[in-house]
């Protein structure tokens, strides 16, 4: 499974049945954390709701009301890492066939993300805040993996979104979720769209003796 997922961008509109989406919940909660803790309450959001949320994202990015509970600055990438980086907004948008210059073109492939790229379900798994948030990043993040790969076990799709959690608050009052909960990102997921533009491409990984150091 974890060489066949990939980030999906183009999703079909068909719902996922309840008692697969059952399943895929019931083993993402399967991942560790800390001390057991299970430091997460996962909101699934579907149908009117999911149309709902859309628009009031979109509005808010439109007023610049962005309200992120942590933050993002990829002006602080570096090196290698910032390389990844621009090597998958190249891609991104060649996929959809728009070039660097073209402002509105880019601007519409990046307000995808709050379309969720037309996928019929989004899961947010909300955290609670203990000191610095660091480990119960982590702990999310395992949680996150886990849902990701059981989503590829059960046939079907999912993308990590970071760009959601630029608007927490927005996503807080539309779902009425207390503000002591917290938000990394949003998690689109259906079934895939084989013609999407945004599933045309796949980005590689750099081979295991750049990123890993044995010790003897």
């Amino acid at each position: 499974m974890v060489r066949e997922r990939t980030s999906c961008r183009g999703f079909l509109p068909d719902q996922v049945p309840s008692d697969i989406l059952n399943s895929v919940l019931e083993e993402a909660s399967l991942a560790p954390s800390n001390c057991n803790t299970q430091p997460w309450e996962t909101h699934v959001v579907s149908g009117d709701k999911l149309k709902q949320l859309s628009e009031a994202i979109l509005k808010a990015d439109e007023a610049g009301n962005m309200s992120p509970d942590f933050s993002f600055d990829a002006a602080e990438f570096y090196g290698r890492y910032d390389e990844r980086r621009f090597d998958q907004g190249k891609a991104l948008y060649e996929a959809f066939s728009v070039k660097r210059e073209n402002k509105e073109g880019r601007k519409e492939v990046s307000n995808q993300n709050y379309k969720f790229y037309n996928a019929p379900h989004l899961a947010i798994p909300f955290m609670p805040s203990f000191g610095d948030n660091v480990r119960v990043g982590g702990d999310i993040g395992m949680y996150g993996q886990n849902f990701l790969l059981s989503l590829t076990a059960h046939g079907l799709a999912g993308v990590p979104q970071t760009a959601v959690g630029f608007f927490a608050d927005t996503v807080r009052e539309i779902l009425n979720v207390p503000k002591e909960l917290r938000m990394l990102f949003g998690i689109s997921f259906g079934y895939a769209d084989p013609s999407a533009p945004g599933n045309s491409y796949k980005l590689g990984r750099d081979p295991i003796f750049r990123t890993v150091v044995f010790h003897q």
